[in-house]
């Protein structure tokens, strides 16, 4: 157990593209006194240490080669070490790729990627220069043929240098078996056998191949970390009667801010004054703006579109909606997924096997069966180039990281691999009703006079409620619109019942059914109350002058894409149930209109009751709620999804979130697990697949070394790029 006073320190690492360098730098900081948890994610960057000092663990890491820099924004303390709640307090708007200098040549970092000419990183420098010697050696070679092999030499210990001193670097940090000392061994090897042209091309196709690694693995971590990209750097503040051009990373709640036509916002807020469409596109995804006025909420880099806004900041840079998303999902790229366990431990393995085998070919048929030495050795040599398993490793996590980036683009926030893993197998569907497969507030559904006309029905009851908060009055209200109402006297609030009032003379009254007087309503109107009723339908009695004159009905509405949603999950093969605390009539209606099965009048404990029996009989099962109110059938299912708004609560309760609660998004997640885990299905087959193709090519003499690394090199690229057209997935419609 760690100690509470153990410090969890995030690193940003440069240069760790393949998970075989995570591997080597988990063994490595592992080792050092202190260290009680290690946490490597290739595809956040990031580097997770419990325990040790910064300057210990900085030097072990750029001892093997990588640029590291902590982030002092990102320390926090936990009770134990293997504690994966994460701090939320921290964020991500620093860069410290890059920042330290060291002696060799594995700083591809960032740099390599992105940051200027590729030609000027030191890895490109590297693959240029290695390249210039070798084909300087076959100018040679051609002019003066008697040379041999030793104009070769210069060109392979270019590049096999830096490699090398990486291999002793991680042998001695408790990693012997890195694709570093397959390659010096191999290549060596090839040298002292007479084979210095191939080894030398063998060493740049690896360079080559490192260096396209790097290119994909930050075209991966870039798909989450461009959303940062979308806040403009700065903003207008409105001070003392003056707009001042600020740094949006230096706004703080209270702020209020001038957004222009055409202006990115610059931060999380309220509309304080003005009226204007606001696209939302790049956030949300939503192709038509939508039009807010004041007290609206609106998120820093969506676009104002036609008025001039004057929002009141509500987040600091590092805790707008943005940014919390991007750090939500950068730490979930670093949750292991566990098939990436399952993997990482099966790569430990495999490595030092394919070492073996390699050994194994190049001694017993010389010495068994008296073949020749050289050519068992050149096979051997071959062998070895292909027990990297870089590609394997990485099928998993660069996929994971694509997909969540993409959900992320489409409002859907996992949290980790585990999660977006659990989504693809989900059975069934269980949805609470109100706020979630409803709007969450009633309207007007069907008014009806008796004799009297539906516009004065409608029109008498927006009067008796006029100023008031009570949603049912709302909803009236916001069936009157814009008529003109009369007005209303002497209203008041009859406890249980209803309002009573004086409306244009006569007395005036909106009622239960329940709380009419007398003999109630006529039949024939009480079977009109009873049909609405049944429907699920709350409705309220218009008396004038003590006799019934009409009826208004109220009901939460299905969400607009609520039919559509279930259907596609049927589509998917998802069963769809309702659970509700709602009396029975108005489940059983809402679940006649989308075909699910309803459990109406539960308690909290009774929904994680029928979540557990649905488990119970085989399904795996999702729950769909707004993440505070049924927080038991949340931590009861196999996943649990919070509906909501970019709010807190959204954002931090279950295991994943639908941000712009669309019920569309529930069956788009779905969706977005099942192309992930076929992306990783296909990746695992591409890299093993190859392997075992140029392992059996390689033992039969075939193939030689090129084939060999280009299987290596060829099979991460391809793993990799497969993964990133995860990035381009969208949901369907």
């Amino acid at each position: 157990m760690t100690d509470a006073r153990e410090t969890r320190t995030i690193y940003r690492v440069g240069g760790m593209d393949c998970a075989a360098c995570a591997q080597k730098i988990e063994k490595a900081v592992a080792r050092l006194p202190g260290v009680t948890g290690v946490d490597v994610s290739v595809m956040a960057g990031t580097l997770t240490v419990v325990g040790a000092e910064a300057g210990d663990v900085e030097a072990q890491v750029r001892g093997l080669g990588y640029t590291i820099g902590p982030d002092p924004a990102r320390h926090d303390r936990h009770d134990h070490a293997h504690d994966h709640d994460h701090d939320h307090d921290h964020d991500h708007e620093h860069e410290h790729e890059g920042s330290h200098d060291h002696d060799h040549d594995h700083d591809h970092g960032h740099a390599d990627a992105g940051d200027g000419p590729w030609w000027r990183s030191p890895r490109a420098r590297l693959i240029l220069a290695s390249a210039g010697t070798l084909a300087a050696a076959h100018a040679v070679g051609l002019a003066v043929p008697q040379a041999g092999q030793w104009p070769f030499l210069a060109a392979l210990l270019i590049g096999l240098v830096p490699i090398a001193r990486q291999a002793f670097a991680g042998m001695r940090a408790g990693t012997p078996f890195s694709i570093e000392t397959l390659m010096t061994v191999s290549a060596g090897g090839a040298f002292l056998i007479g084979a210095a042209e191939e080894a030398a091309m063998v060493v740049l196709l690896f360079l080559i191949g490192e260096w396209l690694e790097g290119f994909a693995a930050q075209r991966a971590r870039a798909g989450i970390a461009g959303l940062t990209n979308l806040v403009p750097d700065t903003a207008l503040v409105s001070r003392d009667g003056a707009l001042v051009e600020t740094p949006a990373a230096g706004l703080a709640p209270g702020d209020v801010i001038v957004a222009r036509p055409g202006d990115r916002i610059a931060a999380d807020g309220v509309i304080a004054e003005g009226e204007s469409a606001i696209d939302e596109a790049p956030v949300t995804g939503e192709s038509v703006p939508v039009t807010k006025g004041v007290g609206a909420r609106v998120f820093a880099g969506t676009i104002n579109t036609d008025a001039v806004l004057r929002i009141a900041v509500t987040a600091r840079a590092g805790d707008n909606t943005i940014a919390r998303i991007v750090r939500l999902v950068e730490e979930a790229q670093a949750a292991k997924a566990p098939l990436e366990r399952f993997i990482n431990r099966f790569a430990a393995r495999y490595t030092p096997a394919i070492f073996l085998l390699g050994l194994l070919v190049a001694t017993v048929p010389p010495l068994v069966f008296g073949q020749e030495w050289g050519v068992w050795i050149y096979r051997g040599l071959a062998v070895l180039l292909i027990g990297c398993p870089c590609a394997l490793v990485i099928s998993t996590p660069a996929a994971v990281a694509a997909g969540l980036s993409a959900g992320a683009r489409h409002g859907l926030l996992m949290k980790g691999g585990g999660v977006l893993e659990g989504l693809g197998r989900v059975t069934t569907a269980a949805f609470d009703k109100t706020g979630t497969l409803t709007r969450g507030r009633p309207v007007v559904t069907d008014v009806a006079g008796f004799g009297v006309p539906e516009e004065e029905v409608l029109t008498c009851a927006a009067a008796l409620e006029r100023g008031s908060s009570h949603p049912l009055a709302l909803a009236i209200l916001a069936r009157a619109g814009e008529r003109p109402l009369p007005e209303a006297g002497a209203v008041r609030a009859l406890a249980g019942r209803g309002v009573s009032g004086i409306v244009n003379g006569r007395d005036v009254a909106l009622l239960s059914p329940r709380a009419l007087a007398g003999a109630g309503l006529p039949a024939e109107q009480a079977a009109a109350v009873a049909a609405l009723n049944g429907e699920g339908k709350t409705v309220s009695v218009l008396t004038i002058d003590g006799l019934p004159a009409g009826i208004i009905a109220l009901r939460d509405e299905l969400r607009p894409d609520a039919r559509a949603a279930i259907a596609r999950l049927a589509g998917l093969g998802v069963s769809s149930v309702m659970l509700t605390g709602d009396n029975s009539a108005a489940a059983n209606a809402v679940a006649a209109q989308l075909g699910v099965t309803p459990h109406a009048e539960l308690l909290p404990e009774d929904k994680s009751r029928i979540v557990r029996a649905l488990q119970a009989g085989g399904a795996v099962v999702a729950k769909v709620g707004d993440g505070i109110n049924d927080a038991p059938a949340l931590a009861a299912a196999d996943v649990g999804i919070a509906m909501g708004g970019g709010t807190d609560v959204a954002l931090e309760t279950a295991d994943a979130a639908a941000l712009h609660a669309r019920l569309s998004d529930i069956p788009a997640m779905i969706a977005l697990s099942r192309a992930t885990m076929a992306n990783i299905r296909q990746n695992i087959a591409v890299a093993l697949g190859l392997k075992a193709v140029f392992l059996v090519t390689t033992i039969l003499g075939v193939t030689g070394l090129w084939p060999a690394i280009l299987a290596d090199t060829g099979a991460t690229v391809l793993v990799t790029a497969n993964a990133l057209r995860l990035l381009g997935w969208k949901a369907q419609g």
